[in-house]
C-alpha cells in the first residue's frame, strides 16, 4: 500500500535537522519528562514538544497536576499505533498515512487537536477520491467538521454523477435527503434529464417498498420539462411507481401541459426561469475566438451554454482582432496563436485568463503563422504549417508555457496551410489543407518519443479549410473544401487499421469552421459554405450570435467562476439582443 507523507510548514527556526535531533532524543529515553501509556504500551516523550503540536495534550500537560519532572499520563479511546504515529507527527511533522490507517488516524488527530496531521488527513483522502468512495468520503469529512474535504467531495458528486449512480452502492445507501440534495442541484452535471430520472428509479429499486413513497419528491428534483414529450409519456409517465401514487398527478399534467404547448409551438421562447425547464449549470464551456465577420477579422468572443443551449457575447475582447489562427487551452489558460488581422500575419501568441478576465502577451513563435493547426499534447501546445505570407509551411514547433517557451520540433513531410490537427494515443495528428498548389488529402502524426512525423493512409476526399477532431478513440475529417466546392462530408480514421472510413453527411457544407467535442459530442461551428459566412452550429445546437469563419474554438473545464460565461438569466433578453446588433453588427440574431 502506497502511504502518503506531507510534510507540514516547520517555522525557521524548527529545522529538519532539529526534528531528527529530538526523535532520537525520544527513542532512546533521554530527556524525557512525561510518559503517554496506551494498550499498556509506554511512549516517553517531552512534553514541550508534544504540547507544541497538540492543544489537547498541552492543556493536560500545564495542569498542576503535572509538575514534576515525569508523570505517567492514561490515554482511554486509541490504539497504541495511532497513538505512535501521532506522537512521531509530533516530532517530524510527517506521517505515513495509508487508507488502512486513515480512518482511525483522523478521528485520533481530531480527538488531540493535531490540526497539520487533521490537513495530512483530509489531503490524503481528497487525492483517493473516486466514483466508488466519494460518498463515503464526504460523510466522514462532514463527522469531523473538514468542511474543505467535505466540499471537495460533494463537488466531485455533482462533476460525476452519471458514473456514481450506476456504479456505487454508496449512492444507494443514501437517504432521502441526501438524494434530494444532490437530484434537484443546480450544477449536478448531467447531459441530459433522462440520467436524472434512471438514478430516481434505481434508488428506489434498491429497496422498493419502503422508498416507493418517495416518488412525488423525487419527481419534483428532475426538471421535466426538459425531457421530449415521447420520453416522459412512455418512461415517466407511465412508470407504476408514479401512476400507482396519486400525489404524482399534479406534476404529470403540468409538464404535459408545458410539454404539448411547446410541440404546438416549436418557434417559442422557453422560459428558463421554470422550475419545470430551468437548465443546470455547465461544468465546461466551449469558447469561440475571433474569426472573419461582415468583411473583416473580429476580436469577438462567445462562449456556448450547452444546458441552455444559448451563445453569449462576452464582454471580455481582445485589443485586436484575428482570424485564420489556432486557440488552445491549458488549465484555465486560453492561448490565441497567430492568424491573420487583414494587413499582418502574426507569430504573436496572446493568452486570455478567463478567471481574472485578463489578457496579456507570451512568448512569440519562430515564425509567422496563418491558417495555423493547433493541438495540445501533455501540457504542450503543437502549432504546425500555416502560412507566412510568402510560403506555405512545413515547419512545426512546440510551446511549453511552464517556461514561455517555444521550440522548434521535425518538420512535417508535407507543406499544410488551412490543414486541421488533434491528438490520439499520445500522438499529434495533422489531415489535409493546401500546399500552395493544391487541397490535400494526406495526413500524418507526429510522436514525441523519436520527434518523428509518420505518414498514415489518405483521407478519401481532398480537404482544406477541414475540421478534425478525435472522438471515442477515432479520428474524424470534416467538411473543406477539395478545390471545387465546400463540402458536408465526413470520415473516420481508425488507428488500429491505418483506414479511413465514410460517415454521415453534415446538414451543412462548411469550410473554415471550428470543431470541438462538449458533452460527448462533436460540435462543428461556424465557417463558410461557398456562399457565404455562417453561424450554425451542429450537432443540433443554437446558432451563434455571429456569422463567422476562419474562427477557432476550444472548450475549459471546472472554472471557478463558471457563471460569468454562462446565460445568467438562463432566458432570452430581447432588448439586450438589440443593443448587441448596434454594438456588433455582425450579429444576426
Amino acid at each position: 500500500m502506497e502511504t502518503h507523507r506531507k510534510p507540514a510548514p516547520l517555522g525557521k527556526t524548527f529545522s529538519i535537522q532539529a526534528c531528527n535531533v529530538l526523535a532520537d532524543l525520544r527513542r532512546s529515553g533521554k530527556l524525557c519528562d512525561a510518559v503517554i501509556k496506551v494498550d499498556n504500551v509506554e511512549f516517553p516523550i517531552h512534553r514541550a514538544i508534544v504540547s507544541a503540536c497538540s492543544p489537547y495534550f498541552r492543556a493536560l500537560f500545564s495542569n498542576e497536576l503535572f509538575d514534576t519532572d515525569r508523570r505517567e499520563v492514561i490515554i482511554p479511546g486509541v490504539s497504541a499505533d495511532i497513538m505512535e504515529m501521532i506522537i512521531d507527527y509530533a516530532y517530524t511533522r510527517d506521517a505515513p498515512i495509508t487508507s488502512e490507517t486513515v480512518e482511525r488516524l483522523l478521528p485520533a488527530a481530531d480527538q488531540f487537536h493535531v490540526a497539520g496531521l487533521i490537513k495530512a488527513c483530509c489531503d490524503f483522502l481528497q487525492s483517493e477520491i473516486d466514483s466508488e468512495n466519494c460518498i463515503g468520503i464526504r460523510n466522514f469529512a462532514r463527522t469531523y467538521f473538514c468542511h474543505a474535504l467535505e466540499r471537495h467531495a460533494f463537488r466531485y458528486i455533482l462533476h460525476n454523477f452519471g458514473d456514481i449512480f450506476t456504479r456505487s452502492m454508496e449512492y444507494l445507501q443514501l437517504n432521502i435527503d441526501e438524494v434530494c440534495e444532490i437530484l434537484s442541484s443546480d450544477d449536478l452535471n448531467v447531459k441530459n434529464e433522462e440520467i436524472v430520472f434512471d438514478a430516481v428509479i434505481r434508488w428506489i429499486d434498491y429497496d422498493t417498498e419502503r422508498r416507493k413513497c418517495h416518488i412525488p419528491c423525487l419527481l419534483k428534483c428532475v426538471r421535466l420539462g426538459l425531457l421530449t414529450t415521447q420520453y416522459f409519456v412512455e418512461k415517466v409517465k407511465s412508470h407504476p411507481y408514479i401512476k400507482e401514487n396519486e400525489m404524482c398527478k399534479p406534476v404529470v399534467i403540468e409538464t404535459l401541459k408545458f410539454l404539448y404547448d411547446l410541440d404546438m409551438d416549436e418557434e417559442k421562447d422557453v422560459d428558463l426561469n421554470n422550475p419545470l425547464a430551468k437548465p443546470r449549470f455547465p461544468h465546461e464551456v466551449l469558447f469561440v475566438v475571433g474569426g472573419w465577420s461582415g468583411g473583416s477579422p473580429t476580436n469577438i468572443v462567445e462562449t456556448y451554454d450547452t444546458r441552455a443551449d444559448r451563445w453569449i457575447v462576452s464582454d471580455c475582447v481582445d485589443s485586436g482582432p484575428r482570424a485564420y489562427h489556432g486557440t488552445a487551452a491549458i488549465g484555465f489558460l486560453i492561448y490565441i496563436i497567430g492568424g491573420f488581422d487583414g494587413m499582418d500575419y502574426f507569430n504573436s501568441v496572446r493568452c486570455f485568463d478567463p478567471v481574472d478576465k485578463t489578457w496579456s502577451e507570451v512568448a512569440p513563435m519562430n515564425a509567422k503563422r496563418c491558417y495555423v493547426s493547433v493541438a495540445v499534447l501533455d501540457e504542450y501546445i503543437y502549432a504546425m504549417g500555416g502560412f507566412d505570407g510568402h510560403v506555405r509551411q512545413n515547419t512545426a514547433e512546440r510551446y511549453l508555457p511552464e517556461k514561455n517557451q517555444w521550440s522548434l520540433i521535425h518538420p512535417m513531410c508535407h507543406q499544410r496551410s488551412d490543414a486541421s490537427a488533434t491528438t490520439l494515443d499520445g500522438k499529434v495528428y495533422i489531415c489535409g489543407g493546401f500546399n500552395g498548389q493544391e487541397c490535400l488529402s494526406s495526413a500524418e502524426y507526429y510522436s514525441p518519443d523519436t520527434n518523428q512525423w509518420t505518414l498514415i493512409n489518405a483521407m478519401r476526399n481532398r480537404r482544406s479549410g477541414i475540421g478534425v477532431i478525435s472522438y471515442r478513440g477515432s479520428l474524424y475529417a470534416l467538411g473543406g473544401f477539395n478545390g471545387i466546392t465546400r463540402m458536408n462530408t465526413g470520415e473516420k480514421y481508425n488507428p488500429v487499421t491505418n483506414s479511413w472510413q465514410t460517415i454521415p453527411e453534415m446538414y451543412n457544407p462548411r469550410s473554415n469552421f471550428a470543431v470541438e467535442v462538449i458533452d460527448d459530442m462533436v460540435f462543428a461551428i461556424g465557417g463558410f459554405n461557398g456562399v457565404t459566412t455562417i453561424f450554425n452550429v451542429e450537432y443540433d445546437a443554437t446558432d451563434m450570435n455571429l456569422y463567422r469563419s476562419a474562427l477557432s474554438a476550444c472548450v475549459v473545464k471546472g472554472l471557478p467562476n463558471i457563471r460569468d460565461y454562462i446565460n445568467k438569466d438562463r432566458e432570452k433578453d430581447d432588448s439586450k439582443k438589440k443593443k448587441m446588433k448596434q454594438r456588433f453588427p455582425g450579429i444576426c440574431k
